[in-house]
């Protein structure tokens, strides 16, 4: 899926099984290459043993713009004609899926916990049984820059989430929370506003994290 000069640098890791449902679309690298970068069923959480479930399903369009972790056992699809964008230090975690059928796009640092998953679309057709209107199947999701989503977050069709946003555990986002500010705790079912002034230490953290998640 890669111009030779680009292949022979061994940009991705795979760790562990792995099935390859479809390979037909792009991938594109928007950083420098370096080998191991993107690291699919990479072992960088506390999970040490792997179902042997991972599945990886490409059609549509996706870019890197960095160092990119997935943890084990994902499942990753991205349909035809659809863009997923995942910034420089974003992660899926442990058994985490990503169901794509329009736009999804992860910010640097957008690091999503174990057993989350995020969906564009609603799957199926749904519609105004008074009306008839049908209502539309996909809305893009936007995941800013240095979010800390936790384990077993529900990211559904059309949530947006500005910098520096925290999200509870076992939370549903639903919506556009952009307009609510930085450094904020959204959380619960549906997500809201919990907590303002609030952030993961990023800065504390950033030496390790460079030094134990970049190969």
């Amino acid at each position: 899926m890669f111009p030779l000069n680009q292949a022979i640098k061994l940009p991705v890791y795979f760790y562990g099984s792995v099935k390859f449902k479809h390979l037909t679309g792009k991938i594109t690298i928007n950083a420098p290459l370096k080998k191991g970068m993107i690291g699919f069923g990479q072992a960088y959480e506390i999970m040490s043993r792997s179902k042997g479930i991972a599945e990886l399903s490409l059609e549509g369009t996706v870019t890197f713009y960095g160092h990119v972790q997935f943890g084990k056992d994902y499942f990753v699809f991205v349909g035809p004609n659809a863009s997923l964008k995942m910034g420089n230090m974003a992660s899926l975690g442990n058994s985490g899926k990503i169901i794509c059928y329009e736009n999804i796009e992860l910010g640097n640092f957008a690091r999503i916990g174990f057993e989350s998953q995020l969906s564009d679309t609603t799957a199926h057709q749904m519609m105004n049984t008074v009306t008839g209107e049908k209502y539309p199947m996909t809305t893009p999701i936007r995941i800013g820059n240095f979010n800390y989503i936790s384990n077993r977050v529900t990211v559904l069709a059309g949530t947006k989430t500005p910098d520096y946003c925290s999200i509870a555990s076992n939370s549903l986002c639903t919506k556009d929370y952009s307009s609510v500010g930085q450094n904020i705790l959204i959380g619960g079912i549906p997500a809201k506003l919990l907590k303002t002034d609030i952030s993961r230490d990023w800065e504390g953290e950033m030496p390790l994290m460079m030094k134990w998640l970049s190969v």
